[in-house]
């Protein structure tokens, strides 16, 4: 994270952090927005949205937790998916 402390510090952001939390946040918001705009209309809203929230979770604890259990439930994901391709289905 150390060019988001690069960008807080250049801003002189780094005493004020109702202003950073305010950008942040307004940027953030509208990331996840466009990319939920994005389910409709075609383009990577699986791409868009968790980059949004990733950058809100470098404000805000609520999102840390929502991208650490959308991390945990793709692991999930992935796991079941390879252990359905390996167990042999019986055939009709």
């Amino acid at each position: 994270m150390k060019w988001y402390r690069d960008w807080v510090h250049r801003l002189g952001l780094t005493n004020r952090p109702r202003i950073r939390k305010l950008i942040v946040g307004v940027i953030g918001t509208t990331v996840v927005l466009f990319g939920l705009a994005l389910i409709i209309l075609p383009g990577p809203a699986v791409v868009v949205v968790p980059l949004g929230l990733a950058i809100l979770a470098t404000e805000f604890a609520w999102a840390r937790r929502l991208v650490r259990r959308g991390g945990v439930a793709w692991s999930k994901a992935r796991r079941w998916q390879r252990r359905r391709k390996t167990t042999p289905q019986a055939t009709r």
